[in-house]
């Protein structure tokens, strides 16, 4: 026996209570700094991230918004000169002028200066573009009035190519110049304020450009018979002169222009329009230059906080960039590597060194440009288009006429860097901490610390009503196996304990589950049949088309995984926006705003919630693959709503409210939203919807309906 009284093991000790202490304090600090080092880099990396997003968003939302007030004002300004009588008299008196030059014989001399000046300045350029092998015939321009016109303004100009435009009168006492002389420096400064390529005036019955300010080669050709009748001006200006509407405008993107030395170039056309009739077209050329300074702030990147490699750039439907890249300015050796390395071409490289411009020749095939394109923003981490990881947020831009994408992205090893620098600082915190840790343990494990002084004060603490109260089990002895059992009944009492909890939670989040908060409060407070009638609310139905079939080919578990994670991430835009959901029947949502709890604004809630569906579903059939569209129908009116049922509660809507909306859906188009009168008068004015007229609804007979656009 022990002086203590107390008998001692015969077992011989591999491990002294010093030495245990000293390992379990090591071990305690090694996992506390661990964990400590994982969290708080995880944290970090995720909250990095998170604010690189929302700068990338803020600075992609700026840019897009610049974009497209920058093309709603050219459509303004264009629209109100178009309309003016400055541009209906010049239409009227270039057309007559250009016509009487037409019906005259263009002399030898004259043609020959025409066809000499495009042998040795216009089609180098083609044949460097084109290739060697091209004809001048191609180019030269059809009738007598451009040889006499390209003759005066642009052969015989005494001004140097660029400032061609400062010619008013070429003092050949023709017609054309007289009208000339008086509206050129007017249309001159027109486009000089608006800082456009040129403005040029297009004469619809014979598809002659009538007038141009900077007098390229495209100036009196026919875009019906000459050289670009297959160019999208030709294009531009064909639909817009089919529409004796003074509000339109016609935009044509980016294309690859040979007037313009092959350069991207886009037109904005406006009818011009005289009692009722459209007699010709004026027409604005749009350079990239003006988008380019737009999306790059001019080149001033880190100056709008885009750091070393950030960026915003634009794309369009063919997935061809329509602005210019960040490293094509500042570092072309660079850029034309990483192009190589990403798979670029050597027809696409070659291609942007001969237009001295990536517009039009670079591919940006990502699945950011994919989703902006297709109308869908988000953020996320992508290989970038020079096949580089980076940090993106990418929507569409909101210009009509053009279904381009926006990205904002900077650098994943640029925007983690400091992530990277903190990895390094908490490794050596770590280090540093494991050493004090062990000096620390040492001294402890010296001291020889009580076992039995810590079972009683873990005793104590029970006694007193702390269940986390527990001792270390250091030895295998009877004190050991007492401090084990303790541990035990703690650990059991705690678990029961949480087991209790954990079911209440269960109990209550299934209860929620099924019914809205405030019902379910009703019920829990002994209410025992709850039914509600409600003045206004908006129901909802939407219904996937063509999901039956497209599950008959689909095993079970993946149309049950396509399905809920759809309808999962309706619910998050559901409770997002204060929607309740009622119920899902097969591949059927129905939802409904404005009950429990009244809002003023139950129908714009139910619009924008049906327009994240449609989005929702795009973006969810672009993930998994598949051809998936939704249909939805809404109505706006009273309904009667309650619970139903004993041993599976349902809370459900009665009316012809509900079976109104129902109707919306069913009789609706895939992709769509359509609404009743009561939801069109409420939100016309903020929403654009394009009536369908009546429809037949069963039970209803003719309903108007909306469609909304989305």
């Amino acid at each position: 026996m022990s002086p203590a009284g107390i008998a001692t093991s015969d077992r011989p000790v591999r491990w002294g209570l010093a030495a245990k202490l000293f390992a379990t304090l090591i071990l305690l600090g090694a996992v506390a700094v661990l964990i400590t080092g994982v969290l708080g880099y995880v944290r970090a990396r995720e909250a990095l991230e998170q604010t690189i997003f929302n700068q990338l968003t803020a600075a992609r939302e700026a840019k897009s918004h610049q974009v497209a007030i920058y093309f709603r004002s050219l459509r303004a300004e264009l629209r109100l000169l178009a309309a003016s009588k400055m541009v209906v008299d010049a239409m009227r008196g270039f057309r007559d002028a250009v016509d009487e030059l037409d019906r005259t014989e263009v002399p030898p001399d004259v043609r020959q200066r025409v066809v000499d000046w495009y042998d040795s300045h216009y089609m180098p350029m083609a044949r460097r573009l084109l290739g060697k092998d091209t004809p001048v015939d191609e180019f030269l321009p059809v009738g007598s009035a451009p040889y006499f016109l390209q003759d005066l303004y642009i052969v015989g100009n005494p001004h140097p190519e660029a400032s061609r435009k400062l010619l008013d009168n070429a003092g050949d006492g023709s017609a054309y110049s007289k009208v000339h002389a008086i509206f050129h420096p007017l249309m001159r400064t027109a486009a000089t304020t608006l800082s456009l390529y040129d403005f040029m005036l297009v004469d619809t019955r014979s598809g002659r450009v009538v007038y141009t300010v900077d007098k390229e080669p495209d100036f009196a050709t026919s875009l019906r018979a000459g050289p670009y009748r297959d160019s999208n001006l030709a294009v531009g200006v064909a639909r817009c002169a089919a529409a004796p509407d003074p509000s339109a405008t016609c935009l044509e993107d980016f294309s690859a222009y040979m007037a313009a030395n092959g350069a991207p170039t886009a037109f904005l056309s406006a009818p011009v329009i005289e009692h009722g009739h459209v007699i010709g077209v004026l027409v604005a050329e749009l350079s990239i230059e003006e988008i380019d300074n737009i999306l790059t702030g001019g080149r001033r990147w880190q100056h709008e906080g885009f750091g070393a490699t950030g960026e915003t750039y634009l794309v369009g439907p063919d997935f061809l960039m329509r602005s210019s890249s960040r490293m094509f300015f500042e570092n072309r050796d660079q850029y034309y590597a990483e192009l190589k390395a990403s798979g670029a071409s050597d027809k696409d490289v070659e291609a942007i060194r001969r237009y001295d411009t990536p517009v039009l020749h670079q591919h940006a095939d990502t699945r950011a440009t994919r989703a902006a394109i297709g109308g869908v923003e988000g953020t996320g981490e992508i290989v970038g288009y020079r096949g580089i990881p980076t940090l993106a947020s990418w929507g569409p831009v909101r210009v009509s006429g053009v279904k381009w994408g926006l990205v904002s992205k900077v650098d994943a090893s640029e925007a983690f860097a400091p992530v990277y620098r903190l990895e390094r600082d908490l490794m050596i915190v770590g280090a540093v901490a494991l050493l004090v840790v062990g000096v620390i343990g040492a001294w402890l494990a010296a001291s020889l610390l009580g076992p039995l002084r810590e079972l009683t004060a873990g005793v104590k603490r029970f006694a007193t009503g702390d269940y986390d109260a527990k001792v270390t089990v250091r030895t295998r002895d009877e004190i050991g196996q007492l401090c084990l059992a303790f541990n035990g009944m703690v650990d059991e009492l705690r678990e029961k304990n949480t087991v209790i909890e954990g079911k209440n939670r269960e109990n209550e989040e299934l209860l929620l589950n099924v019914l809205p908060a405030p019902i379910a409060n009703r019920l829990r407070g002994g209410e025992q049949r709850i039914a509600d009638g409600f003045a206004e609310v908006t129901v909802a139905f939407a219904d996937l088309v063509g999901f039956t079939a497209l599950s008959s080919d689909m095993p079970p578990q993946e149309v049950v995984t396509l399905l809920n994670g759809l309808f999962t991430r309706f619910d998050v835009a559901a409770q997002e926006l204060g929607i309740e959901k009622i119920k899902t029947v097969g591949d059927a949502y129905m939802a409904v705003c404005g009950l429990p709890v009244p809002v003023a604004n139950h129908a714009e809630r139910m619009v924008r919630m049906a327009i994240r569906m449609v989005h929702i579903t795009r973006e969810h059939a672009l993930e998994h693959h598949v051809v998936m569209k939704l249909r939805v129908g809404i109505n706006s009116g009273p309904v009667v709503a309650g619970v139903i049922g004993k041993s599976k509660y349902i809370y459900d809507l009665w009316g012809d409210t509900v079976n109104l909306a129902s109707r919306m859906e069913s009789g609706g188009v895939p992709d769509g939203i359509q609404v009743t009168r009561p939801v069109y008068e409420k939100l016309k004015d903020e929403f654009v919807f394009e009536s369908r007229g009546t429809i037949e609804v069963k039970g209803k007979g003719s309903v108007e309906a909306w469609l909304l656009r989305l």
